[in-house]
C-alpha cells in the first residue's frame, strides 16, 4: 500500500488547498473538511495505540475508512446525513492520494444507506428528501416571492428559486452552479453548458417550463446587480454584485427548509441526488400530460 494510514496524515493540507482551489471551496466547507478528515485520522491513531484496529500492512487504507464510518454510525449514532457527508469527504481524499501517487490504487467506500427506521446500512443513498418536503420546500420558496412588496427583495427570491431549481431537476454541483455565465445559457434553445471538472464541459437541456421562464426573467432582473469587473459575467450574484459562496448557497437552503417545516438535516447537496433526478422527471411527465 505503499504510505501507512497514519503518515498518511500529512497529506491533508495539500488535499485541501489543491481541492478548493479547483472546486472554488468557501472557508466553512474547508473547515469541515480539514475536522472530518483530522477526526478520522485521531480515531484511526487510538485504535492502533490501543491495538484494537487491523494492521496497517494487511488493511487497505479504505477498509479502515469503512470501518469509522461503521463505528460512527453504531457506536456513535450520528445521523445519516453526517455520516454521508463523512463519506463523501474521504473518497475525495482516496481520490486525491490515487492521483498524487501516495497509494497505488482504491476500491470506493461502501456507500450508505438510510434504513426503514432511520439509521444506517451499508449501501446506498437514497430518499434523502422525500416528495413531499421538496413540494413543501418549492412552495414555501413560490410563497414568499408572491408574497414580497419589494422589488428588489423580488429579485434575490427569483435568483434563489433559479438556483435552487437548477440544483433540483439538473443534479448539478454546487460549485459547477457558482461558476456558471451569462454566455453558457443558450436562452433560445433552453441548453446551460456546465463546466465540469478537469476543464471539460457538459450541455444540459431545461426541461422544466417554470425553470425556462424563471431563467428568462433572471437574466433580465440580474442586471440590477451587475456590476463592471472580473464578475461582471457571472450567472448568480450577490447584492452587492459579487460571486455568491458556498455557504451563501447554504444559507439561502436552510432558509427555505425551514420555511417548509422540513426538520431533517440536510443540505443543497441533497437537492441533486438521484432520488430527487427521478421525482423531477415525474414532474416533467405530469406538465407535459
Amino acid at each position: 500500500m505503499g504510505l501507512g494510514i497514519i503518515d498518511g496524515k500529512e497529506w491533508i493540507e495539500e488535499f485541501i488547498g489543491d481541492y478548493a482551489a479547483e472546486h472554488n471551496l468557501d472557508p466553512r466547507t474547508k473547515k469541515a473538511y480539514r475536522m472530518d478528515l483530522n477526526h478520522f485520522y485521531a480515531w484511526a491513531q487510538e485504535r492502533r495505540e490501543d491495538k484494537h484496529g487491523p494492521d496497517s500492512e494487511e488493511y487497505a487504507w479504505e477498509d479502515w475508512m469503512d470501518a469509522y464510518l461503521d463505528y460512527l454510525s453504531i457506536e456513535k449514532n450520528l445521523s445519516f446525513s453526517t455520516i454521508y457527508r463523512k463519506n463523501r469527504v474521504l473518497s475525495y481524499y482516496l481520490a486525491y492520494l490515487a492521483r498524487r501517487g501516495v497509494i497505488s490504487s482504491y476500491r470506493s467506500l461502501k456507500a450508505i444507506k438510510r434504513s426503514e427506521e432511520g439509521g444506517m446500512k451499508g449501501q446506498t443513498a437514497q430518499g434523502l428528501l422525500s416528495r413531499k418536503d421538496a413540494d413543501a420546500f418549492f412552495a414555501a420558496m413560490n410563497r414568499e416571492y408572491e408574497g414580497l412588496d419589494s422589488e428588489f427583495r423580488r429579485r434575490v427570491c427569483l435568483r434563489d428559486m433559479v438556483m435552487m431549481e437548477l440544483l433540483f431537476y439538473h443534479k448539478m454541483e454546487i460549485s459547477e452552479l457558482l461558476q456558471i455565465e451569462i454566455q453558457d445559457y443558450d436562452q433560445k434553445n433552453g441548453v446551460l453548458t456546465i463546466q465540469r471538472k478537469r476543464g471539460m464541459s457538459h450541455g444540459i437541456h431545461l426541461y422544466s417550463q417554470g425553470l425556462l421562464k424563471k431563467m428568462a426573467l433572471w437574466l433580465e432582473e440580474r442586471k440590477a446587480f451587475q456590476r463592471e469587473g472580473e464578475y461582471e459575467n457571472r450567472m448568480f450574484l450577490s447584492k452587492l454584485g459579487r460571486p455568491l459562496s458556498m455557504e451563501m448557497v447554504i444559507q439561502i437552503f436552510d432558509k427555505y427548509r425551514r420555511l417548509a417545516g422540513i426538520e431533517k438535516e440536510l443540505t443543497p447537496k441533497d437537492l441533486k441526488e438521484s432520488s430527487m433526478k427521478v421525482y423531477a422527471r415525474e414532474l416533467m411527465v405530469e406538465r407535459c400530460s
